[in-house]
């Protein structure tokens, strides 16, 4: 239970799926967390849930996409616990699936301010107090669309690309300063919002899931506790040899 006792952690779009099974599996492990998320209510959510069962955790309303409001948000995390041990970048949309000779530019760019720039903003305004801490983990969540092509979403393809490079080069870069970098690559993971898009196909969640679960080797879809746990390997002390490294987190899509 106190894996990461001590630490504090800034995790994005922490109050649903992903990010909010995240934030409660850290809390659950002795993290003080900082709930980044742009919809009030469903932040406000996580922290309940944490705090209700004896953990630490604060509500910062942030758009990822706007760098005065990250700055003023990671400011304010250092002035809340007076520190930052780990980065989890977990805020992203999907955006519009459409080819690229179909995207307007406002759809392309929709999706490279939240999932790219939001990245690069946590980052660049989290690493310096990193710096003089002389540690920290950084998690960057990608996708198997970040490293494979297919037939769908485009734009978040091209995004989680370009998260998955800048996790490599971020991972250099920081390496002699103790700062490690890793991305996580989920497969299809049954968040609120994938099962919400499941539910709109023709034949309903039941046909969806169909799909997906042919797609898996694994035979079967993740659950968001899933990516949990691999953030939190990546942002104990267990992986204090691991840096630049990529997490298929996929039941086996990436190996096919």
């Amino acid at each position: 239970m106190d894996r990461l006792k001590d630490k504090v952690a800034i995790i994005t779009g922490a109050g649903a799926g992903m990010g909010r099974e995240t934030s409660i599996l850290f809390a659950k492990e002795g993290c003080k967390v900082a709930v980044f998320e742009i919809n009030e209510k469903d932040g406000m959510d996580t922290v309940s849930i944490i705090n209700s069962n004896g953990g630490n955790a604060k509500f910062w309303k942030v758009d990822v996409s706007n760098e005065l409001n990250v700055k003023s948000a990671v400011d304010d995390v250092i002035n809340t616990y007076g520190k930052i041990d780990i980065l989890i970048n977990n805020a992203g949309i999907t955006g519009v699936d459409k080819k690229t000779h179909e995207l307007s530019l406002a759809e392309w760019d929709q999706v490279f301010n939240v999932d790219v720039k939001g990245v690069f903003f946590c980052t660049k305004y989290v690493v310096p107090y990193m710096l003089k801490n002389k540690k920290g983990s950084i998690v960057n969540l990608s996708s198997i669309y970040g490293t494979l092509g297919s037939h769908e979403l485009t734009p978040y393809h091209a995004a989680k690309g370009a998260v998955f490079a800048m996790t490599k080069q971020d991972a250099l870069n920081y390496a002699k300063d103790n700062i490690r970098v890793n991305s996580i690559h989920p497969g299809t993971i049954m968040t609120p919002l994938v099962i919400e898009l499941g539910s709109r196909m023709e034949g309903g969640l039941e046909a969806y899931n169909k799909i997906m679960n042919e797609k898996h080797p694994i035979g079967h879809a993740g659950e968001p506790i899933d990516v949990a746990y691999g953030c939190l390997y990546l942002a104990s002390d267990e992986s204090k040899f691991v840096t630049g490294a990529t997490l298929y987190i996929d039941g086996g899509y990436s190996a096919m």
